[in-house]
């Protein structure tokens, strides 16, 4: 379990945790929720012991190992694969031991404890999480100098849940994955054998990875045990109730003090206004969160153009000789709301290039309207914000023309108030550098908004606020998002960009994750509407059949019980036996990869036979 008892912290004298007390159950899937800025990836760093508390403690279970996700992989020459196997510091050790070890004892210790963390699995496991978080399997070869920063930031986060701490801290770790590898991720997290404690704001997995709420508001810490739409239910009737009876409480104190005004100076009712003034001051209201304004999003509205004001025709392009996609036939009008579906690599950020104008045509023709303006915003676009320029310096560079006043105003339409237009980009939030790009993507009223992850480092209160501004905004949208609770309440078209084409896809947001969960599963077969009895002799031969597979895995399981015992003996790692050792390992893979098969064998067996009976 982990306790957070009574803690009190401050960051450059603002204090972030006062008397702040939570339990996390050994096992619990948590999401930590709370407003930026409110102190989530601190309480990260003080559970991990890189920041000293004021005062208070928090407790872990002795030898408890705790694990996060680096801020990058190194760009080295190790392969992928290599580098999320290392992560697992207690295997590689071993490894690297069994290798080099000379005494016969340690050797067979080695191998024991090897055998009994499921060692020889280790690559498999590696190359499952990899692929899951969108690595072919010719890419988890490749060396980590061959990726980009976000790539790398995939494979840290492979590395840390192959090497399953205890407790898992993970802070957005969505940010930098597509749709797909979210949905991935949130049926990774629902399985994973360990406690979790995770800062997100993607509602999606709040509600479908986690099934708990550790809200951080106020200084405070409160615990939910339910997944956030029902937290968010529950806060909102907290709400509503303290500020009801403050209501009651405000009108008993002005009832009161109207008393008070009317009578103070009169001799014969001094007592009785002496009496409500101390009744005025045992009446406490109810301590309700701080509530800040909800931070909007104004986009500027662009002139009406005819319609289409995008027409693809046949249209192909790529990058030098390579071609991405072809035959395009797409169209775009003015009131368009588009989500690009597809997986990792297949072309939604090419058509996006295309669309505004930063990759060119390769065939076909693309017909756009006169006066057409296009903004894109792009992630790493955020990245490219002059740090020690002021939003402020941004606007006086990009429109020298406009007034003081009018470049306020522009910023004060994307929630970034007088404090933050006067610092320096350097020491903005996430989130805020992120309004003060989408900002910048609007400056000219474009007539279509091209948004790549707009999301990321907005929390959900700036989320929800988004939602509204698109939908308030009279331009085209075309979205690339791994929120999918934005996607489903924005978009009103899908693409599918899929094997070098862009199709439209018919189906809803709810059934392309159920396509994408069951893609690596294998179909189920039609069962017959009325199945045929199953005759006497045809049991009596699946009976037998089970009864031999039984017999099979029994006789393996002896040599495998042989073979491990055989292996366990020092003498077998002296060096004049090394060949010897060898070949005994060698049976012993043989003989685990047997068992494998013959499981599979007993258990398709047992299933036919079970399905015989109950007929």
């Amino acid at each position: 379990m982990l306790r957070i008892d009574d803690i009190h912290f401050a960051m450059e004298g603002r204090p972030l945790f006062e008397g702040a007390s939570a339990q996390i159950p050994t096992g619990h899937k948590v999401g930590l929720v709370g407003r930026n800025g409110a102190g989530k990836t601190t309480l990260f760093r003080l559970i991990r012991g890189e920041l000293a508390l004021e005062s208070g403690a928090i407790a872990l279970p002795p030898r408890a190992r705790i694990g996060g996700v680096a801020q990058e992989v190194p760009g080295s020459e190790v392969s992928l694969i290599d580098t999320v196997l290392a992560a697992d510091t207690e295997r590689a050790e071993l490894m690297a031991e069994a290798e080099s070890a000379t005494d016969g004892t340690r050797i067979a210790e080695v191998q024991t404890r090897l055998a009994d963390i499921d060692a020889w699995s280790a690559e498999a496991r590696a190359a499952a999480i990899l692929k899951g978080l969108g690595f072919s399997d010719a890419e988890q070869q490749m060396p980590c100098s061959a990726f980009s920063g976000g790539w790398r930031m995939r494979v840290a986060l492979a590395a840390v849940l192959f090497s399953a701490p205890d407790l898992l801290l993970l802070d957005e770790p969505t940010n930098y994955l597509d749709l797909e590898g979210a949905l991935w991720l949130e049926q990774y997290l629902a399985r994973y054998p360990h406690t979790v404690l995770i800062i997100s704001h993607d509602r999606g997995l709040l509600n479908r990875a986690v099934g708990n709420i550790l809200h951080l508001e106020d200084r405070k810490l409160t615990y939910y045990a339910v997944p956030y739409d029902q937290f968010a239910e529950r806060r909102a009737e907290r709400l509503a109730q303290a500020q009801a009876e403050n209501a009651k409480a405000q009108a008993r104190i002005a009832h009161l003090q109207s008393f008070v005004d009317r009578f103070r100076y009169k001799a014969s009712k001094a007592v009785q206004a002496q009496s409500r003034l101390k009744m005025i001051e045992r009446i406490q209201l109810v301590s309700t969160p701080q509530e800040a304004a909800l931070k909007k999003f104004t986009f500027p509205e662009p002139e009406e153009l005819s319609p289409p004001i995008i027409n693809l025709e046949n249209a192909a392009t790529g990058y030098g000789e390579r071609r991405v996609l072809s035959r395009m036939t797409l169209r775009i009008d003015q009131d368009d709301r588009i989500a690009l579906l597809g997986r990792n690599g297949q072309g939604k950020s090419t058509l996006a290039k295309l669309l505004s104008d930063r990759l060119s045509l390769q065939d076909g023709t693309m017909t756009k309207a006169r006066k057409l303006r296009i903004g894109y915003f792009a992630q790493h676009q955020v990245d490219e914000l002059r740090v020690n320029e002021t939003p402020l310096e941004h606007l006086r560079r990009l429109l020298p023309g406009e007034l003081p006043g009018k470049h306020r105003a522009r910023l004060g339409g994307f929630g970034l108030a007088a404090a933050q237009a006067e610092t320096e980009v350097g020491r903005l939030s996430g989130g805020q550098k992120a309004r003060l790009s989408l900002m910048l993507a609007t400056l000219d009223a474009p007539h279509l908004l091209i948004l790549d992850e707009p999301t990321n480092h907005l929390d959900i209160e700036s989320r929800e606020a988004l939602v509204e501004a698109l939908t308030a905004y009279t331009g085209a949208v075309i979205l690339v998002s791994h929120d999918m609770h934005l996607l489903s309440l924005v978009a009103d078209r899908l693409w599918l960009v899929k094997d070098g084409r862009v199709t439209p896809y018919e189906e809803d947001l709810e059934a392309y994750r159920r396509m994408l969960l069951s893609a690596d599963r294998p179909a189920e077969k039609p069962k017959p509407e009325k199945p045929k009895p199953v005759s006497r002799e045809k049991v009596l031969e699946l009976r037998a059949e089970v009864r031999k597979c039984e017999a099979r895995l029994e006789k393996l399981n002896e040599m495998r019980d042989k073979l491990a015992t055989k292996l366990a003996d020092p003498a077998l790692y002296e060096p004049e036996n090394l060949g010897q050792m060898e070949v005994w390992q060698k049976k012993y893979a043989e003989v685990m990869d047997g068992l494998d098969r013959a499981e599979g064998l007993w258990l398709t067996a047992q299933e036919k036979l079970e399905a015989a009976e109950a007929r």
